[in-house]
């Protein structure tokens, strides 16, 4: 006979419904890392804008207000980046605009 068995359809059907789930569960685990690297990024970025803006109001060289205000700027891009769904240039921009500010931290 050409017909197939029983439990050969409910293999595949159970086949079928573990991949689905294992879509969904990868849909998920990328909404996640969007959200949070847009989230982090907003955060480090208002961060940023304010240690600048704090800095400028002090006597500290202009360099470190600068290089928050960089930092800031890096951080904001990275937001954009990781709203779009680039979660990996997000993170590394993340990363690249906390050091700037960390150098800004420097020439305080």
């Amino acid at each position: 006979m050409s017909g197939r068995t029983d439990s050969e359809t409910d293999a595949e059907r159970d086949a079928d419904i573990a991949e689905a789930h294992d879509v969904e569960d990868q849909a998920e685990d990328a909404r996640r890392a969007r959200w949070t690297a847009t989230g982090t990024g907003t955060l480090l970025t208002l961060a940023g804008l304010a240690a600048a803006l704090l800095r400028c109001a002090g006597s500290v060289p202009a360099l470190a207000p600068a290089a928050y205000a960089l930092g800031a700027a890096v951080c904001a891009l990275a937001t954009v980046l990781g709203f779009r769904g680039h979660t990996r240039r997000a993170l590394w921009l993340l990363i690249a605009g906390v050091m700037v500010m960390a150098v800004g931290d420097q020439f305080d």
